[in-house]
């Protein structure tokens, strides 16, 4: 594929099972003079799971102001350029904002290539009210925090969708139980991965089951809203 025109594509890959790749994304992959990774040996394993490699510039949020001078003199020298996230769509609780705010305020182009997403993937399956939701990223760290986190999003007319780690997860089910009342809930664990686990329940029932077992992997949390 011959990119014509220089640009940086926003490319959305597999959040585990790597067959999800879209042909469009692979076919931009493939075309572009350079990939921006978040973790360049991540997408090494993507590479080379579709038998090609490409040049790489590693690029986090942390390191935003080192290279941004030398994207933006690529992208002027006609080059066209591709960022990707570990996994999923780019931006979504990933690094990428201060890399398209400041391009878009110079009038490059950017280009979404849009494919997988851990909020909508695990929000299809939830068995809960669709029609509105609000993603709200990661929880905060300490129990406090916590508290005050679901305390202000507790009036929200729809399902709240967080990312939590598996160390915090029956605590954090526990907090939101203590602020949010009964409230039906859903847990989806390394969705499309061979060890897939979605749970449904109560709060009180989901916080239960994860205080039980040993647990690890990516955790997706959607919340039903009061009186679902």
């Amino acid at each position: 594929m011959f990119m014509s025109k220089a640009k940086l594509y926003i490319v959305s890959t597999p959040i585990g099972n790597m067959a999800d790749i879209t042909l469009r994304a692979l076919e931009t992959l493939k075309g572009v003079d350079m990939i921006l990774s978040e973790d360049t040996r991540e997408t090494d394993k993507l590479l080379k799971r579709y038998s090609f490699s490409k040049p790489q510039l590693s690029y986090r949020d942390q390191n935003h102001a080192r290279v941004i001078e030398q994207v933006k003199e690529m992208l002027r020298n006609g080059k066209s350029l591709a960022l990707v996230s570990d996994s999923g769509t780019p931006l979504i609780s990933d690094p990428g904002f201060k890399l398209v705010r400041d391009l878009t305020a110079e009038n490059i182009e950017v280009e979404a290539i849009p494919g997988p997403s851990a909020v909508t993937a695990a929000l299809s399956i939830s068995g809960l009210p669709t029609d509105k939701f609000l993603f709200l990223g990661f929880l905060p760290k300490g129990k406090f925090q916590v508290e005050k986190f679901f305390e202000k999003y507790s009036g929200i007319d729809a399902t709240l969708i967080f990312y939590e780690s598996p160390f915090r997860l029956s605590g954090s089910m526990q907090i939101a139980q203590k602020v949010l009342g009964h409230r039906q809930a859903c847990v989806c664990n390394d969705i499309t991965k061979m060890y897939e686990e979605v749970v449904r329940g109560s709060l009180e029932e989901i916080s239960d089951h994860y205080s039980k077992k040993k647990i690890k992997g990516e955790f997706v949390v959607l919340i039903a809203k009061k009186d679902y």
